[in-house]
């Protein structure tokens, strides 16, 4: 497992952007790939994106298609979420995850990541 650390929520009103970051510990980052997760209170945690391990075909959630953009960077062992055109219903916890030998075809099973990170809150203003 690795160690997840999430940083660059906070509150924006509608339409703006936000980059979100998450850190990993350990040298094995390349072999994982990496999602972000988001949760509304009462509500069911959620994928927006993945991006696997081996550079393949990121993976969007309908509702951030075209808006948000995940992206990683194997030497700083990070991988980022740019959020534009930010929308009220995008206000959640967010949640950065990890899976060992991930490709496209598991980026949505929220099952099939084994490590998380505590969290950063976005909120969107309308």
């Amino acid at each position: 497992q690795v160690q997840l650390v999430e940083s660059g929520g906070g509150l924006v009103q509608a339409g703006g952007s936000l980059r979100l970051s998450c850190a990993a510990s350990g040298r094995t980052f390349s072999t994982y790939a990496m999602g972000w997760f988001r949760q509304d209170p009462g509500k069911e945690r959620e994928i927006a994106a993945g991006i696997p391990y081996n550079g393949g075909s990121p993976y969007y959630a309908d509702s951030v298609k075209g808006r948000f953009t995940i992206s990683r960077d194997n030497a700083k062992n990070t991988v980022y979420l740019e959020m534009n055109s930010l929308k009220p219903e995008d206000t959640a916890v967010y949640y950065c995850a990890a899976q060992r030998w991930g490709s496209s075809a598991t980026m949505a099973l929220r099952l099939r990541y084994d490590s998380w990170g505590q969290g950063t809150q976005v909120t969107v203003s309308s």
